[in-house]
C-alpha cells in the first residue's frame, strides 16, 4: 500500500468526529490494504510505532527536505527505513540518523512528509484508536463486530487479528481462544467523578482499592508461571516473588488478572515510581528484589481449571479467585446492594484513600469481563488533583495542530520568587482554547529556539494531575503524572500560582 493513501484517510478521519465515518474510512482502507500491510497500517493510523522510540529529535526532523514529485513511498518502505533507523547507534550516528531521515523524506511527497513528521513526534492524533479500527475491519470482511472484538481480546492484537481476516476470512476468527500461556488485553475502566454517582449507575456492585501498581496477568500451567503486563510484555524473569507466589495458588491451572505493588515496612503503598522501576529493572534481580520486593493483589479469575469464565458474572469471577487466592493476595473490596447502601461505598473510598491508595474501582456484579475494552460496568473514582502553574513556554504543535503553540512548559513558584519546571503537557485543550493561546503567548513571547517559544512567566492556567514522581530531569526533582488543562485563570496573577513546597507537602511519599 503507498503510504499516500495511509495519510489522506488519516487527514480525512482527523478532519470527521463523526464516528460512522471514521469506521467507513477505515473499512474501504483495510479492503485496498494487503494482509501484511495491516500491522503497519493500524499503529500508523493510531500514532503508534511498531518500532518504539527511534530517538530522533528536532534537530534531525526540523532539517528542511524537498518532497517528491509524486507518491511512490510504500508502508512497508517505510517500516524498512524506520528499523534501520531505530537500529543506529554508536560513533557517527547523529550523522546517520540525518542521512537516513533525510532519505525519507525525500521520498515522500509534501502531504506524506506532514503525516511522518507527525507520527515521529508523536502528533498523530486523529481519532483513529483501536475500537474504531475494529469496527472498520468488522464492515470491511463482513464478520460480526462482537465477534472481531472478543477475537482482538483473545489474541491480545488487532494487528494479528486483522491479518488472518483479510487473509482467510471470518472463518479465521475461530482461532481466537482464551489459552493459558497467551496473555490477553486486560478490562478497563471508565471514570466516574464520585462514588455516589458509580453505584447510582451500576446498583449491586463491589468496592475495591485502585492500586497505584503495575497491572499483572498471571497464567500458570503446572509448574509453569507467566507473567504479563497491561501491554503484553512478558516480565517473568524480572519477578521472581511474584512467580513463586503464583506456585503456592490452590489451583495448577489459571489466568488471574491483578496488579503488582510494592508496599513499605507499614504496609503502605511505596510510590509509583518505585514499582515501576522495579517492574522495569532487567539487571541483577537478585539484588533489586531484596531492595524493592513486590507483591501479586488479585482482582479476577479469567481462567480456571481450563474453564474460561470471560463470559460469568463477576461475582462468579470473583468467588473462583476466592477459591484460588487467600485473603491476603486479593484486593480489598466491600460489596453493596446499590443507591441505598452507598454510605457503605463511601466509608470503604474513604478508609481507601487513607490507607495511602488512590481512589477505588467499582464494578457491576452481573458483568462479564469485557478484554481489551474500557468497560462500562468498571468504574474508577479517585480524588482529582490541581494546580495553577504558570506558562512558561510553549512548542508548536504538528499534525492538525501546526501553526498553533501545543506542548505547554508548566513551571510553580520557587522559594525565591521565581518559577521551577514541572513539566509539560499538550492534553485537554479544544481548538478554541489552542487557538486562544497560541494568540496569547505570542503576545508573551521573549524568545525563539527551533519549535520553543519562551514567554514571559504571566499566564496562569489551572491543570488537574493524577499524580507525583520523581526525576532528575527536572529542577524540582519532581514531575506531574498525566497533567492536563483545565482552564487559564486570567483572574489570577503569577504571584498567586501553587508553590513547589505546596505540592511537595500533598505528596509527601515522593519528595526528591
Amino acid at each position: 500500500m503507498l503510504l499516500t493513501r495511509l495519510a489522506d484517510v488519516s487527514r480525512e478521519v482527523a478532519a470527521t468526529s463523526a464516528r460512522s465515518r471514521k469506521i467507513a474510512l477505515l473499512a474501504e482502507l483495510f479492503r485496498d490494504a494487503e494482509p501484511d500491510d495491516v500491522p503497519l497500517v493500524i499503529p500508523y493510523l493510531a500514532g503508534r510505532l511498531p518500532q518504539g522510540r527511534l530517538g530522533v529529535g528536532w534537530k534531525v526532523l526540523g532539517r528542511p527536505v524537498a518532497p517528491a514529485g509524486s507518491p511512490t513511498l510504500t508502508v512497508r518502505e517505510v517500516d524498512a527505513l524506520l528499523s534501520e533507523l531505530g537500529a543506529v547507534k554508536g560513533a557517527g550516528s547523529q550523522a546517520e540518523r540525518v542521512r537516513l531521515v533525510e532519505k525519507l523524506m525525500g521520498a515522500a511527497t509534501a502531504g506524506e512528509q506532514r503525516f511522518l513528521l507527525g507520527l515521529l513526534t508523536g502528533e498523530v492524533r486523529q481519532g483513529a484508536l483501536d475500537a474504531v479500527a475494529v469496527e472498520g475491519l468488522a464492515q470491511a470482511t463482513g464478520a460480526p463486530a462482537a465477534d472481531v472484538r472478543r477475537a482482538v481480546m483473545l489474541a491480545g492484537s488487532l494487528q494479528t487479528v486483522a491479518r488472518a481476516l483479510l487473509g482467510e476470512g471470518p472463518a479465521a476468527l475461530e482461532a481466537f481462544r482464551l489459552t493459558v500461556g497467551r496473555p490477553v488485553l486486560p478490562m478497563l475502566a471508565h471514570t466516574a467523578a464520585t462514588v455516589t454517582e458509580a453505584v447510582g449507575r451500576l446498583g449491586a456492585c463491589a468496592v475495591e482499592e485502585k492500586l497505584d501498581g503495575i497491572r499483572v496477568q498471571v497464567h500458570r500451567d503446572g509448574d509453569e508461571v507467566r507473567l504479563y503486563t497491561r501491554t503484553l510484555d512478558d516480565i517473568t524473569d524480572r519477578l521472581p516473588e511474584v512467580t513463586e507466589a503464583a506456585r503456592r495458588l490452590a489451583g495448577s491451572r489459571f489466568v488471574l488478572d491483578g496488579e503488582v505493588i510494592a508496599f513499605d515496612e507499614a504496609g503502605r503503598p511505596r510510590s509509583f515510581q518505585e514499582t515501576a522501576g522495579r517492574v522495569g529493572s532487567r539487571v541483577d534481580v537478585a539484588a533489586a528484589a531484596e531492595a524493592v520486593p513486590v507483591s501479586p493483589v488479585f482482582f479476577d479469575a479469567l481462567s480456571v481449571d481450563g474453564r474460561d469464565l470471560l463470559d460469568l458474572p463477576f461475582a462468579q469471577r470473583h468467588a473462583e479467585l476466592a477459591r484460588l487466592a487467600p485473603e491476603p493476595m486479593r484486593v480489598r473490596r466491600t460489596v453493596v446492594s446499590g443507591p441505598d447502601d452507598v454510605e457503605a461505598a463511601e466509608e470503604f473510598s474513604r478508609r481507601t484513600l487513607l490507607r495511602g491508595h488512590e481512589g477505588v474501582v467499582v464494578k457491576a456484579l452481573d458483568a462479564p469481563y469485557s478484554a481489551g475494552r474500557r468497560g462500562a460496568s468498571w468504574l474508577k473514582v479517585k480524588p482529582v488533583h490541581t494546580l495553577d502553574l504558570v506558562v512558561l513556554a510553549a512548542e508548536w504543535g504538528h499534525g492538525r495542530r501546526t501553526g498553533k503553540l501545543s506542548n505547554l512548559h508548566l513551571g510553580a513558584r520557587a522559594a525565591d520568587g521565581g518559577f521551577v519546571m514541572l513539566g509539560k503537557t499538550f492534553k485537554g485543550m479544544t481548538d478554541a482554547m489552542l487557538a486562544w493561546q497560541t494568540e496569547r503567548l505570542r503576545e508573551l513571547a521573549v524568545d525563539e529556539t527551533g519549535y520553543v517559544v519562551t514567554v514571559r512567566p504571566e499566564l496562569v492556567v489551572e491543570i488537574a494531575y493524577d499524580g507525583l514522581q520523581r526525576s532528575t530531569r527536572y529542577p524540582a526533582g519532581v514531575t506531574l503524572r498525566f497533567a492536563r488543562v483545565l482552564r487559564y485563570r486570567e483572574d489570577k496573577r503569577p504571584e498567586e500560582a501553587d508553590t513547589v513546597e505546596t505540592l511537595l507537602a500533598a505528596h509527601p511519599q515522593v519528595r526528591p
